[in-house]
């Protein structure tokens, strides 16, 4: 399987050169060779999955707040749909992904919340509440496309082992041509608000925070990676 995603173009794609070292600490983390490999730890595995639900309710209010932001019925009901597919097909996969761990939703929604992730999802929600829909998108933008970007590059590694591997459904999820769709929509969002709220005047600013929210998403696998 190839995804058939243009991560250069644009906007986006600006920002993920410019993002430099960063991005590529993000999207080649040891707890992602691991996962290819299918050496990680169960027990991390567990640790990230448990995380990535609390963090999935975060990022759902995240669009929340983007549909808050919008200023047209364009931008209100795209987040808005975004938002609903979230809380209505990617959370109740998630929740019968992690059951198959021997994880209940109950177990996962009294977890505490991990310092990392509270950092990551905090930060993007300010930046929505500090700035407008803009800053908002972009501090969304590095864990829509960076996911497709790290199915991408497993899929195409010789080294990438599926068969046999616990992890093989997390990498084919990201790869699946409705999870390419979403990106594919997320990367034209994000250039076409660019083009209306001034992004090249005030792309500095973009550019530090699209850094800090991809330094946080590397942050964030190190709560599955054995210190």
């Amino acid at each position: 399987m190839v995804l058939d995603i243009d991560l250069d173009r644009g906007l986006f794609g600006r920002l993920r050169r410019d993002a430099g070292e960063a991005w590529a600490l993000y999207t080649r983390h040891p707890f992602l060779e691991a996962l290819a490999l299918g050496t990680l730890p169960l027990d991390g595995f567990r640790r990230y999955l448990i995380q990535d639900y609390l963090y999935l309710i975060q990022y759902a209010r995240g669009y929340a707040l983007g549909a808050y932001k919008g200023e047209t019925l364009v931008e209100i009901r795209a987040a808005s749909k975004i938002m609903a597919a979230i809380l209505d097909v990617e959370m109740p996969l998630h929740i019968a992904y992690c059951a198959e761990w021997g994880l209940t939703e109950e177990d996962m929604a009294a977890a505490p919340e991990d310092m990392r992730m509270i950092a990551y999802t905090r930060f993007f929600l300010e930046r929505g509440l500090a700035g407008d829909k803009l800053d908002l998108d972009v501090a969304l933008a590095p864990c829509i496309v960076g996911y497709a970007e790290i199915a991408q590059w497993m899929l195409a590694d010789p080294s990438t082992v599926l068969a046999g591997n616990p992890y093989a459904p997390w990498i084919e999820a990201y790869a699946a041509p409705e999870y390419r769709e979403a990106v594919t929509a997320a990367i034209d969002t994000l250039e076409a608000l660019g083009q209306r709220r001034g992004a090249e005047a005030r792309y500095p600013s973009l550019l530090k925070t699209f850094q800090t929210a991809t330094m946080l998403e590397a942050a964030f696998w190190g709560i599955g990676w054995p210190p």
